[in-house]
């Protein structure tokens, strides 16, 4: 892997993984479009390095907000009252919500790593998230405020993004789309989103890490692939902070059509190739 592609994709996976476009989608079809050949040990270790870039730039953009929903979980422990204080209920909710992807990824592990290794199959997840996003936007009421959210909603949001363990269906897409189908607004929905992400990226990240280090030669290996890490961290904080800003008057749209039109040019280079 050379500096430039572990700068490009390190960029790709910081915007893509809070944008609803499939982080894990870019990954495998970017190197796949512009022809890249890169090692499969390599391509595993930049993996876990930009995901835990992307998951350090959700804790530094939401380190007021964790600190406040962790002091009062803690404190709910405390005074055996868990939910009684609004920021420890939405604690156990973000708890709540990640228990699906974690059950259905240890079921379904060998199907969604097949299905990374073929481009046409993303591209149809990528169609499937274009879909998602259109019909959210079109029927959902977006109406409720993030402290009006139920244990249904939290359990109906986790089970959308159970969906996204396969790649081209986007995490914080099926997220944000679940949670407006719950009747949340848009933003409410990307932030309770983004903070139920940090479980499962720390799961994910915790076992991909375990991987690494039983690795042989891994000392051996370019320490270019640490420039993703450093380019997914600054491009996926200031990705949140965009996002965030963008999804309070405007349409989830534009990203439907994003994939769409992705998708069809991916199954046209398939098929040419």
């Amino acid at each position: 892997m050379t500096f430039l592609q572990a700068i490009i994709l390190g960029i790709v996976q910081g915007l893509t993984e809070f944008l609803p476009i499939s982080s894990s989608a870019h990954l495998a079809l970017v190197p796949y479009l512009l022809n890249w050949t890169i090692e499969p040990q390599a391509a595993f270790i930049f993996n876990v390095l930009v995901q835990l870039g992307t998951l350090g730039a959700v804790f530094v953009y939401f380190w007021k907000d964790l600190i406040t929903i962790l002091d009062a979980m803690l404190n709910g422990i405390r005074e055996k009252a868990p939910f009684r204080d609004a920021d420890s209920r939405l604690g156990w909710l973000i708890l709540a919500a990640t228990v699906p992807a974690g059950l259905i990824g240890l079921v379904l592990k060998d199907l969604v790593e097949n299905a990374f290794g073929s481009p046409v199959a993303i591209a149809v997840f990528l169609f499937i998230t274009a879909i998602m996003l259109t019909v959210t936007e079109i029927w959902s009421k977006q109406t409720r405020e993030l402290s009006e959210i139920t244990w249904k909603d939290a359990v109906l949001i986790g089970l959308f993004q159970a969906a996204a363990i396969f790649p081209g269906i986007s995490r914080s897409g099926a997220t944000i789309t679940g949670g407006m189908r719950t009747g949340l607004k848009r933003e409410a929905a990307a932030r309770f989103s983004f903070l139920m992400s940090i479980p499962i990226m720390l799961a994910a990240s915790l076992l991909a890490v375990k991987d690494l280090a039983e690795m042989p030669n891994l000392g051996t290996l370019p320490a270019v692939i640490l420039i993703g890490f450093i380019a997914s961290s600054i491009v996926g904080y200031l990705a949140i902070r965009w996002f965030l800003g963008y999804l309070r008057s405007k349409s989830l749209i534009p990203f439907a059509v994003y994939c769409a039109v992705l998708a069809i040019m991916v199954i046209f280079v398939a098929y040419l190739r």
